[in-house]
């Protein structure tokens, strides 16, 4: 049997083990731990200090000791060196004599050992007695096995507030992100979304952690083929043993975005898989950048080939000097490589406006323009290139000029009468005019009754290079700039464009420009 004393020694020590298995609240750990070893040492008081950054002690934990008076006993740890800290304290007796003075508390006797760390003093353990015999070595042992304790909840406390400050230190990392971080576990189960995400996706975390990622992001090809479920490199890793995905993400708002996601695998000591952090980013300016250059190498290669080869043609077949040309024929080859030439100037003026449009280089010469007298002008040098149309010129006898530029606006209303001749081979009247709305804007429109636009590419034709899909277009010339240019210029000069349109029952395209 082992005595009454040990036994309670034990039962102390397995409730200060139990304590700190439970919680990592050391200020309430090293309570208990003053608590049990003044109960067992028979004293009346108890005091703990730990050692501060800068080398010096602080009280953290007392216990039967008025908490005012805590602060007074520090002659007790003043002036301590590390050395000394592991060994007995000098002049212990003195500094307490000097520490129950000043705190005007009797106490007369008291055992002190420091709390170790490896080789490491990181604060002491005080016990002290009002009255009675003097501490003996047996006190010392005892009293060993709870500065243990005390040093053990310490480092413990020490290693969660590492933890935990390095967590919140990377959670702040991800969270503040400028890219999108998701961490998923091995089943692609969500658990970390950041703010960059949200902001992205337009998914709150509340839902999306939790859930799978392949629901979540579903990301999509152009045929709608949702790849997170048919390419996930987590389920099928490449042999390159890139863990890289991207698709189509559509938001709740209608807006579709190109995501990419590239997957880091984390592994735990054993070698096995325990997460997936993905650094999720919009490529969609960058995938619309490739599709743009593809568009204009295959616009250069298309629309600038086929005049640069028929002035050629000509230009080689009126230069061969075993032919006698006539004046007519001359007359006639000279006249369609001019007209050639011309078209090819157009195409490059349209790519150059298109690159200074880009690069924010659009400049207005203002003056006073009438766009009555303008939209008559154009109309009539029009009219002589189409024998299938007639022209209705419909505008107020008040109708005010505008500030504007007026080779701008001639181009505008150039391009917008030429498409409506282009786009209704049949024939039928084209109609230009124009009117004053009630909030000091000028409208203007050019409708047709050609081949019309489908819903679907009304929000896109006015793109840079962008050409409906049909039958017609595919047959006529054009780099998709037309339009492209006309809302540049109108923007430019504050207004706004837009058309309203249905397959085969012709278009009209609506002008809105300020006029004060």
């Amino acid at each position: 049997m082992l005595p009454d004393f040990r036994l309670r020694q034990r039962e102390y020590l397995l409730e200060i083990s139990r304590a700190m298995s439970a919680r990592l609240d050391l200020s309430a750990v090293l309570e208990l731990t003053l608590r049990s070893a003044v109960e067992l040492l028979a004293g009346q008081a108890g005091l703990i200090t730990l050692r501060r950054d800068d080398n010096s002690f602080f009280p953290h934990a007392s216990i039967g000791l008025p908490r005012q008076a805590v602060p007074l006993f520090e002659p007790l740890w003043r002036d301590l060196e590390s050395e000394e800290s592991r060994s007995a304290i000098p002049d212990i007796s003195l500094r307490l004599a000097l520490g129950s003075k000043a705190a005007g508390v009797p106490l007369r006797q008291v055992v002190a050992l420091p709390l170790e760390i490896g080789s490491e003093t990181i604060g002491h353990i005080f016990i002290f007695r009002a009255r009675g015999a003097a501490f003996s070595n047996n006190d010392r042992q005892v009293l060993g096995a709870f500065a243990d304790q005390a040093a053990i909840a310490v480092q413990n406390a020490r290693l969660y507030q590492q933890v935990n400050a390095e967590r919140e230190r990377l959670n702040a990392i991800i969270e503040n992100s400028g890219d999108g971080v998701m961490i998923v576990n091995p089943y692609r189960i969500i658990q970390t979304w950041n703010k960059a995400l949200v902001n992205l996706t337009g998914i709150p975390p509340e839902k999306a952690i939790g859930r799978p990622c392949y629901d979540v992001l579903n990301l999509r090809t152009n045929q709608g083929v949702n790849v997170c479920h048919t390419a996930c490199p987590l389920l099928h890793p490449p042999a390159d043993g890139r863990l890289y995905i991207e698709g189509l993400h559509r938001r709740a708002d209608g807006l579709t975005l190109t995501l990419a996601n590239n997957y880091s695998p984390q592994f735990n000591e054993e070698g096995k898989i325990t997460q997936y952090v993905a650094n999720v980013r919009d490529i969609t300016r960058l995938r619309e950048a490739e599709e743009l250059k593809q568009t204009l190498l295959s616009v250069i290669s298309h629309e600038l080939k086929t005049p640069v080869s028929i002035i050629k043609g000509y230009a080689g077949t009126l230069a061969r000097e075993d032919a006698n040309w006539d004046k007519a024929t001359l007359a006639e080859g000279l006249g369609v490589i001019e007209e050639e030439a011309d078209r090819l100037d157009k195409l490059i003026n349209n790519l150059l406006e298109a690159s200074r449009l880009q690069a924010g280089g659009l400049k207005l010469r203002l003056s006073y323009v009438e766009l009555d007298d303008l939209a008559r002008i154009i109309v009539k040098k029009l009219q002589t290139t189409t024998p299938k149309h007639t022209f209705v010129v419909e505008f107020p006898p008040d109708f005010p000029p505008i500030r504007g530029d007026y080779e701008r606006l001639q181009e505008v209303l150039t391009n917008l009468i030429g498409n409506a001749i282009k786009y209704s081979p049949e024939g039928g009247q084209i109609k230009v005019g124009g009117a004053v709305t009630e909030n000091n804007l000028v409208r203007l429109y050019i409708s047709d009754e050609g081949i019309g636009i489908s819903p679907g590419d009304q929000e896109q034709i006015f793109d840079r290079f962008y050409r409906v899909d049909n039958r017609l277009t595919r047959q006529t010339p054009g780099t998709g700039l037309g339009l492209f240019l006309v809302k540049a210029v109108i923007e430019a000069h504050g207004g706004r464009v837009w058309v309203q349109s249905s397959p085969g029952q012709g278009s009209t395209f609506w002008l809105e420009l300020p006029f004060e």
